[in-house]
């Protein structure tokens, strides 16, 4: 049983089920045999699991804000806190960066981006940001950066074609990655965690600063709840507007799609922390608080628990290969049965998370 506490027990569930649903959409029974939705758009549109990756560092940013906002109004000298700022972020993308090399090491071809590298500059830009800026200040960030990046994508052509393209692989973001993004790129010729994307995605964050910050304030709870609900909704209208012309699009992180994954992301919050914080219905918020208390252990966690879920064989199948095709032998549909045993592993995640969390063992990087 979850005890309540003083804390935003809402932020500390939408941060948990995050983690729960990258697990499940990271690994499935199969990749031959995966619900659409629970994959990424091909290119363009949005899916459910391209809402994961944004919703994280929203929460990210929410979370700077309720962390680093006594520390931003102190006295004291700032060196040792940006000390530790970037101690951080340097431990995150380390984090990455090994999941990356494991298990061969072998760095002649490692991919030097991923989820925790982006969370890594993310956190780092952002708790800067938030340190050494008011809200203002973050608003016009945010807004001349999602222009800025909106003009040079559609406007500046890719010195390989000689001509503006959004496509994989040929636009000016793949092209800069080209040139200056060492190692391995995911998909080839380009890499959904580039350079220049991580301009937008931090936008994400501060979106999320500009949440935690109206969190803190001394408005009642309902009126954050509504400032959540109605701001969420238009920022989500606007950016489906914005991408009639600016496609939403994850592998590019269009300005589009930092406005819509925002907005819902405010809006998953405000809906939470209505029924959670406000009315107290907590009792199906555990295992998000659960996964949320050592999110990033978590996530890395499951990377080293699929090398025996998912790679050790018996019988010459790997276990998830050899569980699935039992399902549909039994006669479960094989998108089902690959979605079980997904499922299957966020449970067998949860229960170090589980024995972490009732030892009041919290690994923070």
């Amino acid at each position: 049983m979850i005890q309540p506490t003083n804390r935003l027990i809402s932020l500390d569930a939408v941060r948990g089920f995050t983690i729960a649903a990258m697990i499940m959409v990271n690994f499935p029974g199969t990749e031959e045999h995966v619900y659409f939705t629970l994959r990424h758009s091909k290119w363009n549109g949005l899916s459910f699991t391209d809402l994961i990756a944004p919703v994280f560092l929203f929460v990210v940013g929410v979370s700077i804000a309720l962390a680093y906002s006594g520390k931003r109004d102190s006295a004291a000298p700032r060196g040792p806190l940006y000390r530790k700022i970037v101690i951080r972020a340097l431990k995150i993308y380390a984090v990455g960066m090994f999941l990356n090399l494991m298990p061969d090491f072998n760095l002649a071809d490692a991919r030097w981006t991923g989820t925790l590298h982006r969370i890594a500059f993310v956190f780092l830009f952002c708790a800067l940001l938030y340190l050494n800026t008011n809200w203002k200040q973050q608003v016009w960030i945010a807004a001349l950066t999602l222009v800025a990046y909106w003009l040079a994508l559609t406007l500046i052509p890719s010195p390989d074609l000689g001509r503006v393209v959004l496509e994989p692989g040929q636009n000016l973001v793949a092209w800069f990655d080209r040139q200056f993004l060492p190692g391995r790129m995911w998909q080839g010729t380009w890499d959904p965690e580039s350079i220049l994307s991580t301009f937008p995605a931090t936008v994400t964050g501060i979106t999320g600063l500009l949440a935690g910050r109206w969190m803190l304030s001394s408005a009642s709870p309902t009126e954050k709840v509504a400032y959540l609900m109605t701001v969420g909704f238009f920022t989500t209208a606007a950016g489906y507007f914005w991408g009639l012309t600016f496609p939403v699009n994850e592998g590019l992180w269009t300005s589009s799609f930092v406005l819509v994954t925002s907005g819902f992301a405010a809006m998953l919050l405000g809906a939470l922390y209505f029924l959670v914080d406000v009315l107290g219905y907590r009792n199906g918020t555990a295992p998000g608080i659960v996964f949320g208390a050592n999110a990033i252990a978590v996530y890395v966690m499951a990377d080293v628990l699929a090398l025996f879920f998912y790679r050790l064989k018996f019988g010459g199948l790997p276990l998830n290969e050899l569980v699935v095709e039992e399902l549909i032998n039994v006669g479960f549909q094989p998108e089902l049965a690959s979605l079980l045993y997904a499922l299957f592993f966020v449970a067998v995640n949860y229960i170090p998370a589980y024995w972490l969390y009732q030892r009041k063992i919290f690994i923070k990087l």
